[in-house]
């Protein structure tokens, strides 16, 4: 039985990944790997990670759509992409 929740693989069905895209630019997204995901995860921990509209992300992520540019991340939790413009998370000067 796992215990931790950053062990836990995010499930996304391929046919609904190849069909999704950003809803601000229109590019494509993928999966964000792990490492990324992990050092966003220490920000959330820390209170200083935020998403486009300004706000602190309060939760942990379970994975990440990355946009084809690598400038904005949109959260994955429980399996569903949380695909709202304001809730994308910018990458530029985090990683």
């Amino acid at each position: 039985m796992e215990t931790q929740a950053s062990s836990k693989k995010v499930n996304i069905d391929k046919e609904l990944l190849a069909i999704l895209c950003c809803p601000e630019t229109k590019q494509d997204v993928t999966l964000a790997d792990d490492s990324l995901i992990a050092r966003l995860n220490a920000q959330v921990e820390k209170g200083t990670l935020k998403n486009k509209s300004g706000q602190p992300v309060g939760e942990k992520l379970d994975g990440g759509l990355l946009r084809a540019d690598k400038k904005v991340l949109y959260p994955i939790r429980e399996d569903i992409p949380v695909m709202l413009i304001e809730e994308g998370i910018p990458l530029e000067g985090l990683v």
